[in-house]
């Protein structure tokens, strides 16, 4: 089963940028943590970051025909992008909406999230184990049995 992960905007600076709210880990160290976790068996992780929005989508589209599954960190983009909401509505890939941090603990403008209600749901505030819970969520999503 493919799964793609991808990483929004500033996201590359993981481990540098105020630690005190996403960690010292690295982007590399967090795809490495997911990559080796026992959640991870059996599927085939495809890992993509880009501050750009507009790469996103791109990444987004050309994945919509063979991915099982989206694991997606929107960053900043999650509060304002519509385009990035209708990218992954019109993909039909079943995706789960990742943030290091509690969004819902910090800023005002951070517990909005465009992409949200196009998503199976968001977790937020988990750290790098949030993507864990985002791989198991996608593997009972993609398992479960069709209702008639």
């Amino acid at each position: 089963m493919k799964i793609v992960i991808v990483n929004g905007p500033n996201l590359n600076l993981l481990g540098e940028r105020e630690p005190e709210i996403y960690g010292h880990d690295s982007l590399q160290d967090v795809e490495r943590f997911i990559a080796q976790n026992d959640e991870a068996r059996g599927l085939e992780l495809h890992f993509f970051q880009s501050n750009h929005e507009g790469a996103i989508i791109d990444y987004l589209h050309a994945h919509r025909k063979s991915a099982a599954g989206v694991v997606i960190n929107p960053g900043g983009l999650t509060h304002y992008s519509v385009a990035l909401r209708d990218a992954i509505s019109g993909c039909q890939v079943p995706t789960v909406e990742v943030h290091l941090s509690d969004v819902h603990a910090r800023e005002e403008f951070r517990k909005v999230s465009m992409v949200t209600d196009v998503c199976l749901a968001q977790i937020s505030g988990k750290g790098k184990h949030g993507y864990i819970e985002a791989l198991k969520m996608l593997k009972a999503h993609v398992d479960a049995p069709v209702s008639s």
